[in-house]
């Protein structure tokens, strides 16, 4: 009996230290388990479950860092009546101190059913859009799709392993929070990708055919042919427009002869969100742009000599949006109804900066906020930037990370921009664009010399900032990311 309770252990043993992941193995292995307890298991008073015997049995294993055949062994030495006791005093243990009762009860089923996770309070729908197809197999905790919202997308994990069952709904479609979307068969697969059933197997080589007999060449003559004989009549003399070309024969796969498709394709809620908020911008600001140029010599200079530093002790790039964020700051400051924003009949200032950043990513432009900007040092700035860069290329922001806000930075010059009027973004009242760095001749003393600029801009609306306030707010920005010095002088 020992044997056979080793082999069967050993077949169906389980590698995983999760709860959860146990539970979902040793649901095969409960044959093995009822021989460790006798050959009386049937005549015992209230036996327990036999699934519930394999995940306890395993979870004792886990828990005292012994193998499971030592416990096996352990309760086969015992009588039918004391293993059983043994066994339903551990799982009752089990119950109280389990974090999963969910993932306990989805074993028993089999069959776990998934449903849209809580949306942010300001939202009650979105658009479903599924990352994996029905026989799929998923891992605990892995990205099975995603609900998109007007302001950000919100990932559907699945809850243990196991294998697609089902999509109760299709993608596209719109979803509640709470909504069952998904079926999914626990643990049938563990984690790696089924092989489709009459999957077709890939095709022997066949043996090459032999090259048809090359036609003979013909004989290339000797003498060159007559001249064609000139025409008796004599030559038309028609207008060239009269002439109308001959259309020739369309021949399939020929040069310049293709389909002409046209593909539909929904546009998703974010981008709706954003077309929706820009037009809406222009209708109710009275937008105005003004512009000014920034000599980057200093802001590359200092860059350039403390770069190395910099990543050495902060394990950060250094880059060029942290003088831009940091002189945006002070310039609002200065100019507090720049950081303004009209309320119906009323002027709200605030003594605080939130600065937003626009993002593009591949689903639409998001602005993540770097909050009290103007109580952060340039290393902390750079933090900032940098993690909530990496949750919008992962998809991963929050509606958190995008409210608020009362001034944003647009950098096209990332993209290689010149020039540029950037949209404001409500319900705020100005926003700064920044754009690339190309060497130009200027001016500088009274000399020509080739410096590298950077045309910045600002458009604000002008139902509550002047044009004064606006040149003078640029005109700070200019002179803080040119000499950072003043920032810290206060002048």
């Amino acid at each position: 009996m020992a044997a056979l309770i080793n082999r069967s252990l050993v077949k169906g043993s389980v590698k995983s230290c999760s709860v959860s992941s146990r539970w979902r193995a040793v649901c095969t292995n409960w044959t093995a388990v009822r021989l460790s307890c006798g050959d009386n298991y049937q005549h015992m008073g209230s036996p327990m479950d036999p699934n519930m015997e394999s995940i306890c049995l395993q979870e004792m294993a886990r828990r005292m860092s012994e193998p499971v055949d030592h416990w096996t062994h352990r309760l086969a030495t015992c009588s039918p009546i004391h293993s059983q006791r043994v066994l339903n005093r551990f799982y009752s243990q089990l119950l109280k101190r389990s974090k999963d009762l969910n993932c306990l009860q989805t074993n028993l089923d089999e069959i776990k059913v998934v449903v849209v996770p809580p949306l942010a309070e300001s939202l009650s729908e979105g658009d479903i859009r599924w990352d994996k197809a029905v026989g799929d197999s998923v891992g605990e905790d892995e990205v099975v799709g995603e609900v998109e919202t007007d302001k950000t997308s919100v990932p559907i994990h699945s809850p243990v392993a196991g294998v697609i069952e089902e999509l109760l709904v299709e993608d596209g479609s719109t979803v509640q929070p709470g909504k069952a979307v998904l079926k999914l068969r626990v643990g049938a697969g563990g984690g790696a990708a089924p092989k489709k059933a009459g999957a077709a197997k890939p095709p022997q080589e066949a043996a090459p055919k032999a090259p048809p007999p090359s036609k003979p060449q013909a004989e290339v003559p000797s003498t060159p042919p007559p001249p064609p004989p000139r025409p008796s009549a004599p030559l038309s003399s028609a207008p060239v427009g009269s002439v109308k070309p001959i259309a020739p024969a369309a021949e399939s796969g020929g040069f310049g002869v293709g389909a002409r498709r046209e593909n539909r394709v929904k546009m998703n809620r974010m981008r709706l969100r954003i077309a929706q908020r820009l037009k809406d911008a222009q209708n109710t600001y009275a937008m105005l742009t003004t512009f000014n140029e920034i000599d980057m010599s200093n802001v590359i200079e200092m860059r350039n000599s403390y770069k190395d530093a910099f990543q050495k002790k902060h394990n950060l790039k250094l880059g060029f949006m942290s003088a831009f964020v940091k002189a945006a700051a002070y310039a609002l400051i200065d100019q507090p109804v720049v950081n303004a924003v009209i309320d119906d009949s009323e002027v709200l200032y605030r003594d605080y900066v939130d600065i937003s950043v626009a993002v593009a990513t591949p689903k639409g432009l998001v602005v993540p906020v770097i909050r009290n900007v103007e109580n952060m040092s340039y290393a902390d700035i750079e933090k900032t930037i940098n993690a909530l860069g990496e949750k919008a290329r992962s998809g991963s922001l929050a509606i958190e990370d995008m409210d608020g806000g009362t001034f944003t930075i647009s950098n096209g010059g990332v993209f290689g921009s010149m020039f540029g009027t950037p949209i404001i973004n409500p319900p705020q009242s100005a926003i700064l664009g920044m754009h690339g760095i190309f060497e130009r001749p200027v001016v500088i003393n009274h000399k020509v010399e080739v410096r590298p600029m950077m045309y910045i801009c600002l458009t604000y609306d002008h139902r509550l900032v002047d044009g004064r306030e606006a040149v003078l707010f640029l005109r700070k920005i200019k002179a803080a990311v040119e000499d950072p010095r003043i920032m810290f002088l206060e002048i």
